[in-house]
This record gives structure tokens, C-alpha cells and sequence, in this order.
């Protein structure tokens, strides 16, 4: 006769009953996708577009490798991504609180698609340009500056705020499944048909994800609308700086992203270290967002989380653990022979999914923190600040990142930004206790 488990959540054992986790519960909440159809369109198409976006940047650092043999130069990729971003993040965010949300993300996301098919022509015709390269990367980012900030401002309008570290949880899995997949597919279409052939897979998917956009409903702004400019700006900078939970969910992320950052040195890693060129590559960036993707299927409890200042912090410091124990495996790693793949990759793989899942918990609760204790009329600026630092702090960690691997050496560069992380953090929740303090149940910015 079978046995009947009860709905309780426990199973029958010797002697009596015993805990039985409720396995549901533990994966990721769907429910803003059921109840919302304007939110699926948004994620479907988010997620699309990260798939190519993430296998684009992986393709120009591989590319700009190739014709440098410097990982000074792929760090630089993130300079002249970074000033477009600081510039025109902080604009874009005011563009987005003065003017229909959706109409903003189509015509940023028409600019991205163009680019898209620029970096793809200067591929088939061979023309070798790190400063073509460089160009096109900066010219990605303006738009990639506005773009962000508005799908951002869209998400609290088209869900309750409860559901919104759901939403987050999925947004994050939509990014992840972008930084494995990407990464993954560009290592194989680089390795097998080139450059000209991964660059064209971004341009379509970019494509594609343009029209879901269209699908969305009109997105006005609510409130007192400012015009957008420098005004308007500096506006959101005077709320931020009353609002120091609100600035701490900046403040940790910088320290993860600036100090300990590793993707610059990802290229020198495959290409002598630990061997595999592009391959390795690949298998590396797609650990991270293996590790995050995996955090955010397991995020259903991260929902009834209320203390969630305090494990932001504790996420951040796993960050900067995991990224010191990956450049402690690269440090001991015996170097492979000529064609060869060390077996210590999977070691630092590992090592790389725990960085991965420590920032997909910090993700989710910096965001919902941000999004809840913000009102609408001035999402689009603070998304704005937002984006500068989510992305341009990457940036600025890949020059740091192959500046030092040049000039001392790449376990050096890893190992020390860890520690330098976990020091910051630690730091900075010691001198802003309230954001450890801080309670979802009444935010306070």
C-alpha cells in the first residue's frame, strides 16, 4: 500500500515523523509572469536580448585579445564603455521620468540593434581595429544607458510591491541565463565559425527582443513630471544623498564590482594559466551566471526575507570570498602544455558559481530596496544612478583588474581584490547600521 504524505511538509521515518522540505517552495515564484502578461513580455524579451549582449561582450574582449595580446587593453573595453555610461546614465534617467517609458526603451533599444550590426560588419570585413573596437563599444553603452534605466522604471508599474522580489528573482534569472548561455555560445561560434557569425546571433536576437517592446502598453509618467536635464538630475542626486539605505545598495555593489572583478583577466587565464583559449573563456564568464542563475531558480523563500539590508551585505562579502578562492586556485594551478587544459579549470569554475550565486541574492534585495523605497516620479533617475553603478562598476573593475595582472600578475590582481572587497563591506555595514537594520516590511530609504 502506498504511503500518503501529509500536506504538512513532513514524511514518515522510524518512530514517527520527521521535516520534509516543500520542494515548490524552494524554486523560483512565477507568479509575476502569470498574473501579469505586459511583465512576460518584458521578460521574454529581456531575456533574449542578454543572450546576445552577454555573447558580444565576451566576443570583443576575445577579439580585442587577439589583436592586442593585452589585458590592459580588453580592461580598457570597460573605460570606453564606462564614460558614455556615467554621461548619459544619469541623463537618460531623467529622460525616462519625463517621457512614456516604452517609447524611451524602443528608441534606446533601435540604437543598441544598430550598433549591434556595426560590431557585426567590422567582423565579416576583417577590418582588425581595437579603436574601431572601442568606438563601437562606447556608442553600445550610450544606448545601453538609457535602456536600462527605463525597462527598470517600467517593472514596479506593472506589478504590486510585493510581488516585486519575485520579479527581481526573475529578472535576475533572465540576466544569468544570459551570462551562461551568452558566454557559452560565443566561445563555440568563435571557436568553430568566427567572429563575423557571433556577432550576427546578437544583431537577431536584438531584433527580436525590439518587437516585445512593442507589445507593451503605453507607460506615461506619473506625478509632477520634470523636464528632463541637468535640473532634473541633480534632483535625484539631492534624494539619493538623503537616503542612505537607498545609497548603501550602491555603495556594496561598487565595492564587489570595482575591487573584485574579474572578467578582464578571463582571456590571459584561458591563454596560458589554465589553457583552452576561447573555450575556457566561455566555461569561466558562464560559471558566474551559472552560479547567480542557479541562486535565482532556488529564490523562492528569498520572498519572505525581511531583513534584507543584512543579507545583502553577507552576499557581498561571499562575492569577495569566492573571487579570492578563485585567484587561489589560478595561484596553485600547474601550468597545462601546449594545447592542453588544466584540470584545475573546474576547480575555478567552481569557485566562480559560488561568486555567482553570493551576487544574484545581492542583486535581488539592492534592487527591490531601491525600487521600494523610491516614489515613481523619480524611478527613472535613481534606475539611472543605478545603471551607472551596476555596469559602469564592472567597468572600472576590468581596468583595475588587467591593469594590476599587467603590471604584477594575475594572482595577484584576483586574490587581492577579494580581500580588498570583504575588508571594504565590512567597513561599510560597521558605519551604516541602519542599512543592516533595514526591514521590508517598512522600508525606509
Amino acid at each position: 500500500m502506498p504511503v500518503r504524505l501529509p500536506v504538512g511538509g513532513v514524511r514518515p521515518a522510524l518512530g514517527g515523523w520527521v521535516p520534509f522540505p516543500d520542494v515548490p517552495r524552494l524554486l523560483a515564484d512565477l507568479t509575476p509572469l502569470r498574473v501579469s502578461r505586459p511583465y512576460r513580455r518584458l521578460w521574454a524579451g529581456l531575456s533574449l536580448a542578454n543572450v546576445g549582449t552577454q555573447l558580444a561582450v565576451v566576443a570583443i574582449g576575445l577579439q580585442v585579445y587577439d589583436l592586442s595580446g593585452s589585458s590592459l587593453a580588453v580592461g580598457l573595453v570597460g573605460l570606453f564603455a564606462l564614460v558614455p555610461l556615467v554621461l548619459l546614465g544619469l541623463y537618460g534617467g531623467s529622460i525616462v521620468d519625463a517621457h512614456d517609458r516604452r517609447k524611451v526603451a524602443l528608441a534606446a533599444s533601435i540604437g543598441l540593434w544598430v550598433v549591434a550590426v556595426l560590431i557585426a560588419v567590422q567582423a565579416w570585413l576583417e577590418i582588425g581595429s581595437v579603436w574601431l573596437l572601442y568606438g563601437l563599444v562606447a556608442a553600445q553603452s550610450a544606448c545601453f544607458a538609457i535602456n536600462n534605466p527605463a525597462r527598470s522604471a517600467i517593472l514596479p508599474r506593472l506589478l504590486p510591491v510585493d510581488l516585486l522580489p519575485a520579479a527581481n528573482a526573475l529578472q535576475s534569472l533572465s540576466w544569468n541565463l544570459g551570462f551562461t548561455v551568452g558566454p557559452l555560445l560565443a566561445g563555440f561560434l568563435i571557436g568553430k565559425l568566427g567572429y563575423g557569425v557571433a556577432y550576427t546571433v546578437d544583431a537577431v536576437g536584438l531584433g527580436i527582443a525590439i518587437w516585445t517592446l512593442f507589445r507593451l502598453p503605453p507607460l506615461p509618467p506619473e506625478g509632477e513630471v520634470r523636464r528632463a536635464g541637468l535640473r532634473s538630475v541633480l534632483e535625484g542626486l539631492r534624494f539619493l544623498g538623503t537616503r542612505p539605505n537607498v545609497r548603501m545598495t550602491f555603495l556594496v555593489d561598487l565595492a564587489a564590482m570595482v575591487l573584485a572583478q574579474p572578467r578582464a583577466i578571463f582571456p590571459a587565464v584561458g591563454a596560458v594559466l589554465l589553457g583552452g583559449g576561447p573555450t575556457t573563456v566561455g566555461i569561466l564568464s558562464a560559471a558566474v551566471a551559472a552560479g547567480s542563475m542557479l541562486a535565482a531558480l532556488l529564490s523562492g523563500p528569498l520572498g519572505h526575507v525581511r531583513r534584507q539590508g543584512l543579507v545583502t551585505v553577507w552576499a557581498v562579502i561571499g562575492w569577495g570570498v569566492s573571487i579570492a578562492g578563485f585567484g587561489v586556485v589560478v595561484a596553485i594551478a600547474p601550468r597545462p602544455g601546449p594545447g592542453q587544459v588544466s584540470g584545475w579549470l573546474w576547480v575555478a569554475a567552481v569557485a566562480l558559481a559560488f561568486a555567482g550565486a553570493s551576487d544574484a541574492v545581492s542583486a535581488v534585495f539592492r534592487t527591490t530596496i531601491l525600487q521600494a523605497a523610491t516614489p515613481d516620479v523619480l524611478r527613472g533617475r535613481l534606475q539611472g544612478v543605478f545603471i551607472v553603478v551596476v555596469a559602469g562598476g564592472p567597468r572600472l573593475g576590468d581596468l583595475l583588474a588587467g591593469g594590476v595582472a599587467d603590471a604584477l600578475s594575475v594572482p595577484v590582481a584576483v586574490i587581492g581584490g577579494g580581500v580588498l572587497c570583504f575588508v571594504a563591506v565590512m567597513a561599510l555595514a560597521r558605519f551604516q547600521p541602519r542599512f543592516v537594520a533595514y526591514d521590508a516590511r517598512h522600508p525606509t530609504p
